[in-house]
């Protein structure tokens, strides 16, 4: 039962957090780590011990597989210059600079394994620049930050494990390295994708034959991640870019026919999904923080001086951390504004390149994947003999983690002083292209529609007040229908034209979800329009009742 209450409690405050974090100008994030550490102040004695393996296998695949799912990917696919520049030769550049550095600064900590923690301090959390900024990031900016960092996780931890792998057995070969690193990839990358598409093709076996109730469907989801995971790994390849592609895939099976239900409820419980996961992570910082404080300190005498000394060592690693995304990111940007002017093509941004290269830099975050990799780390190296500096590890990530979330709250908002607010222009112009040829589409389909079904032969007031209906439906879309009298004969005909009517904006509604995805599939919108216009779509169909 302890088990139980402890995760009600954690539910419970990372509700609470919520709430506090819209009175509090905090990012929810640093909220959420607060209380944790509040929770585990000695007089209050709330104790977590966490598994490493179980943690890395309960809340790293569904983060991943929901920010694969969600990710912009036509826009990913026209920066994927920048984003693979940032995603991987970013990764292996910090992996090498701040691995060296690391093991200068802390020569306890064996060269492999400063490789490792460098690898894992890599990966960034786009979603608390979100937060932070509100917003106010300019989109290409935000769209690099959020390919950036769906795929360093992806990087960053392959890299981090190959690390951990060379730190425990002691052998490592560059070439072997590439090799199997390559064939990890691919084989995490095939195997998310190729079992996302079994998943799609079972619904759609499923579907056809009216077994479409979207609870079950959503199970099956619920569940993808976890098996894209569990089977890369026991295969030997990456269980961590095997859950990217398998919510990358699933992106577009949830285009399915017949799921407007279980579209609704997949949004709804992916949503409180990430929600409670990522506020679980940083709880669980809060809470350890205390613990790794004590074991930082637990070999010496005292324990300011020393705690002193390992805030320095944080400070330094995180400064060179900066350093060396600043030199990477003004590289690339200024090798980007090159490219761009020689094209003849205008500047991603009306931001300065300086501005721009520190927004940037300063929005690489870290986050619940860096905790969630750190806490990772195996407990022993070899059967009693532990890790060597594991608390230390861990430690250096969380106050990176911490000093990332603090600079980003002070810096980026000063940074985007004077910077225009204002939406996206292209991505307004896209969803109101989008609606306007949807509802073309529904007209034309209403126009086409027999109101009165062949071989009936209604009365001359029926067949009027249909055609009516027909009419209004095509000139006002979503208006109501008039009240009738409430005579018996009345109400029979009022039912009838509420079915009439509830036919026809079914049909209307369909013909503008099959435009949207030829749209789609013609790439002339991306997804983010598809997204929030199929939302709208599936809420209309929802309320007239029975949606499929």
């Amino acid at each position: 039962m302890q088990s139980a209450y402890t995760v009600l409690i954690l539910l419970m405050l990372v509700s609470v957090s919520k709430l506090v974090g819209r009175v509090l100008p905090v990012p929810l994030p640093l909220v959420q780590i607060g209380a944790g550490a509040l929770l585990a102040w000695p007089t209050l004695g709330f104790h977590v011990t966490l598994n490493p393996e179980l943690f890395l296998f309960l809340f790293l695949p569904p983060l991943l597989f929901a920010d694969g799912w969600r990710i912009p990917k036509r826009e990913l696919w026209r920066l994927r210059g920048p984003v693979v520049a940032l995603a991987v030769g970013l990764v292996l550049f910090t992996v090498i600079g701040a691995g060296f550095f690391i093991h200068w600064i802390l020569p306890d900590i064996p060269l492999p394994v400063a490789f490792a923690l460098a690898a894992v301090l890599s990966p960034t959390d786009a979603v608390a620049v979100s937060a932070i900024t509100q917003g106010r990031l300019p989109t290409p900016l935000m769209h690099m930050l959020q390919g950036e960092a769906l795929l360093n996780d992806a990087s960053g931890l392959v890299t981090f494990k190959f690390a951990l792998a060379a730190a425990i057995t002691g052998v490592f070969s560059l070439a072997d390295a590439s090799l199997t690193f390559a064939l990890v990839a691919l084989g995490g990358l095939a195997l998310g994708v190729a079992l996302s598409w079994l998943l799609g093709r079972l619904r759609m076996w499923m579907i056809a034959r009216g077994w479409d109730d979207p609870a079950t469907h959503v199970v099956f989801m619920l569940l993808l991640p976890f098996a894209a995971y569990v089977l890369a790994e026991r295969l030997g390849a990456s269980g961590i870019l095997s859950a990217v592609a398998a919510g990358m895939m699933q992106s577009w099976l949830d285009l399915l026919p017949r799921q407007t239900s279980t579209r609704l409820l997949n949004r709804s419980v992916w949503s409180l999904l990430e929600f409670a996961f990522n506020g679980l992570i940083f709880l669980l910082l809060g809470l350890q923080l205390p613990d790794i404080v004590k074991a930082v300190a637990s070999h010496e005498t005292s324990l300011w001086p020393t705690l002193a000394y390992r805030c320095f060592d944080v400070l330094a690693i995180f400064a060179v951390l900066i350093v060396l995304r600043f030199v990477w990111v003004q590289s690339i940007w200024r090798s980007i504004g090159v490219i761009r002017r020689w094209r003849g093509k205008p500047a991603l941004v009306l931001v300065p390149t300086a501005r721009s290269c520190w927004l940037l830099t300063l929005g690489g975050v870290r986050g619940a994947v860096t905790l969630a990799g750190v806490m990772s780390v195996p407990l022993l190296i070899a059967p009693g003999s532990a890790f060597p500096e594991r608390d230390l590890l861990i430690f250096i990530a969380a106050g990176v983690i911490l000093l990332s979330l603090i600079g980003a709250c002070v810096a980026l908002p000063l940074l985007l002083r004077g910077v225009d607010k204002s939406p996206d222009e292209r991505l307004q112009q896209e969803v109101d292209a989008a609606r306007k040829l949807t509802a073309e589409a529904a007209i034309h389909a209403l126009e086409a529609e027999e109101v009165i079904d062949a071989g009936t032969a209604p009365d001359a007031a029926q067949a009027t007040l249909a055609t009516e209906l027909k009419a209004r439906l095509m000139a006002e879309y979503r208006e109501a229908l008039e009240s009738f009298d409430d005579t018996d004969e009345a109400r029979a005909l009022a039912q009838q034209m509420d079915q009439l009517e509830r036919r026809l904006r079914l049909k209307a509604l369909r013909a503008q979800r099959l435009e949207l995805y030829e749209l789609h599939r013609r790439h002339r919108v991306g997804d983010e329009v598809v997204r929030k216009v199929l939302g709208e779509l599936d809420m209309a169909e929802a309320n007239l009742g029975q949606g499929r």
